[in-house]
């Protein structure tokens, strides 16, 4: 079973990706929260961001984690593979270590001023859809990529918990994104476990202290553990600006200057 989840690894990926879009654009059509303009549009523009990124890991690695994963199996090197661990132990560490390392590395993405270069094109987006799930730079999604692999070699994560890991963040990322409102009581369950869009939306505030909160990507614990959790805006949720102060202009959203956004100072004030 494991070799053929492997095997089938981009393929597992992609259609959980499809399927996970196409419910969450189907429930925002629907019944959206606080409604977000040119849909067809914007998942245009953030495809396009995702599949530059995409190809930009083809061709510039000569493997991805989960092939790191592989050969961590192979050669037994890395922290988890020093212990004989039941394999199905070795994923859920493999799953909950890689989980804690995003939240630290989207943490300091937010401190460094040369990170947040790249990253603040993410937070740029003045709506917010799932389609803001795959909006990031090419650069930071290389970026990540080299951190999440020196992240496996150095604990010895299992190539079948590095494809569990990837297909729950691409999900995750399209959930907690959308704009969506859910029950207040399931709301409140979810949040004790997993990040939900409305703690993420937090997140997504264009006041800096705000957006400066709520890091965590699939598990909600690492924040209330690290105190980077805030459990409601100050201003109306429907209503409270999103993204950043600067590059709100329609033609900032274009897909030339979302790319070269990392590289341009911000416009002045005023």
């Amino acid at each position: 079973m494991t070799d053929w989840l492997l095997t089938n690894a981009t393929p597992l990926r992609f259609g959980v990706f499809l399927l996970m879009a196409a419910l969450l654009a189907g429930a925002e059509w629907r019944r959206p929260f606080r409604g977000v303009p040119s849909r067809r549009l914007r998942w245009g523009r953030h495809l396009l961001l995702s599949a530059l990124g995409t190809l930009l890991l083809r061709f510039g690695l000569p493997m991805l984690a989960i092939g790191f994963g592989a050969i961590v199996d192979q050669q037994k090197i890395g922290l988890l593979q020093v212990y004989e661990l039941p394999r199905w132990l070795a994923c859920v560490l493999g799953v909950l270590v890689l989980d804690l390392a995003i939240y630290a590395q989207h943490r300091a993405f937010h401190v460094a001023p040369l990170l947040w270069r790249l990253h603040r094109m993410h937070h740029s987006d003045v709506h917010l859809d799932a389609s803001s799930g795959i909006r990031f730079h090419p650069l930071e999604i290389a970026l990540s990529m080299l951190i999440k692999i020196g992240v496996v070699v150095l604990f010895g994560i299992p190539a079948l918990a590095v494809l569990v890991f990837e297909i729950l963040l691409s999900a995750s990322s399209l959930f907690t994104h959308a704009d969506l409102r859910l029950p207040p009581g399931l709301e409140s369950r979810l949040r004790r476990v997993l990040v939900t869009p409305e703690m993420h939306r937090i997140h997504h505030s264009v006041l800096r202290h705000e957006t400066d909160s709520n890091f965590s990507n699939l598990l909600s614990v690492w924040d209330r553990l690290f105190k980077s959790y805030r459990a409601a805006p100050e201003r109306d949720p429907a209503k409270m600006p999103i993204g950043i102060e600067t590059f709100r202009d329609n033609a900032d959203q274009r897909l030339l200057p979302l790319l070269v956004q990392p590289f341009r100072s911000p416009p002045p004030s005023g």
